[in-house]
């Protein structure tokens, strides 16, 4: 049976390249980072190569990328170091209602710590408007937190507009770009950005390792605390063969960046349109023009989504019915919620993710499946007879 992964926004598979910069570090080149002798020398060089691969991804400074487990640790980092770095400048903080998880429960976190925080509503392709973020501000706002781009429905947001904002009120800007590293043009300079999150297993590097962008000029309180790892940021033995592999991962995405783009965005419309012709009752959730290059958000009505993936996991088709940090969780997407998309449409909702080893003939694969598994549970759905199908 053929199988075919549209999931690449829950995960990436290692490049092989990737894996074999990773290797000798696990049973050759194991040195602390921290130690003085020889191999202990040649694992913190190999660390400082990596931060320049990452910097140079998103053109920051080396000294500005601190290495942690991943984009839930950087959020984190982020919204707790700021709330506790600036508590004697205010409590206020903004981020929206379409957050990950990680931001979201960060949050809750601080509410329950004397925090205030105001979730930005979104349109109905899931973008911020910068008016609310305006209206929204308080003499205590400390933190405004918008992601990048959108992990369920690909959304891209107006970024370096938010980031002006947040700047003309001396705000610190931080943003959660797990989903865009890899996907979109990032330079944190043009941008404006002041903190930013990410991960390598999204890239096609190893799970377990990300990143923090810091600007230079702001300053966190620490969230790990221990040794003088991270320039006494983050303490805990670096993870060095994770690390090595983030490094090659970046390279790899900031070479072929344009390239890649070209590829996953045409096959997504290929695949959009595919759907839209042979499915009736079919809509695309999200931004038509600000858009994940390989993201297709799409709800069929009459249906489960739930009851599709499993479908067409027997179909050896791999998708997913939003987040995969949640996917075990009934609760309607919280994002298609902040959409206004109704609970039944939500739960007839599909992810579709492209990446770079996708095919058309991969594509022309799972829409035929896909075509069968629709209309059989719209066959048998009680929904779909009540609807006149």
């Amino acid at each position: 049976m053929r199988q075919v992964y549209l999931d690449y926004s829950a995960t990436t598979p290692v490049k092989e390249e990737v894996m074999r910069e990773m290797i000798p570090y696990f049973t050759q080149m194991y040195g602390n980072p921290s130690s003085l002798y020889t191999i202990g020398a040649a694992s913190r060089e190999a660390i400082d190569k990596a931060r320049v691969q990452v910097a140079e991804l998103i053109n920051a400074q080396e000294k500005e990328i601190f290495f942690t487990s991943g984009g839930t640790e950087a959020d984190n980092w982020a919204v707790l170091g700021i709330a506790d770095s600036l508590k004697n400048k205010g409590n206020h903080i903004i981020t929206t209602k379409i957050e990950h998880h990680a931001m979201l429960h960060s949050c809750e976190y601080l509410e329950k710590h004397g925090y205030e925080v105001t979730y930005l509503g979104v349109d109905s392709d899931g973008r911020v408007n910068p008016e609310d973020l305006k209206k929204a501000i308080t003499d205590k706002t400390i933190l405004i937190s918008i992601m990048f781009v959108n992990n369920e429905i690909g959304t891209v947001q107006p970024i370096k507009e938010l980031a002006a904002i947040a700047k003309e009120h001396g705000i610190i800007f931080h943003t959660d770009a797990v989903q865009a590293i890899g996907n979109v043009p990032i330079d944190v300079k043009e941008l404006g950005i002041d903190l930013m999150s990410m991960s390598a297993h999204k890239i096609y590097g190893p799970k377990g390792i990300g990143a923090l962008y810091i600007k230079k000029s702001v300053r966190l309180s620490n969230y790990m605390h221990g040794g003088a790892q991270e320039s006494k940021k983050r303490a805990g033995t670096e993870n060095l063969p994770g690390i090595v592999g983030f490094g090659k991962a970046a390279e790899f995405a900031r070479v072929n960046l344009d390239e890649h783009i070209k590829k996953v965005s045409e096959l997504r419309d290929y695949f959009i349109n595919q759907v839209m012709e042979k499915i009736e009752h079919v809509t695309l959730n999200g931004s038509k023009e600000h858009r994940h290059p390989g993201n297709a958000n799409l709800t069929f009505e009459y249906i489960e989504g739930e009851a599709m993936l499993l479908y067409l996991d027997m179909k050896g088709i791999s998708v997913s019915t939003g987040s995969a940090c949640s996917s075990a969780s009934l609760v309607p997407s919280h994002v298609l919620s902040a959409l206004g998309i109704p609970v039944e449409k939500i739960h007839g909702s599909l992810r579709f993710t492209i990446g770079e080893p996708t095919t058309k003939e991969d594509i022309d694969y799972v829409v035929e499946n896909l075509v069968e598994v629709v209309n059989k549970l719209r066959s048998i759905s009680s929904v779909s007879s009540v609807k006149g199908w």
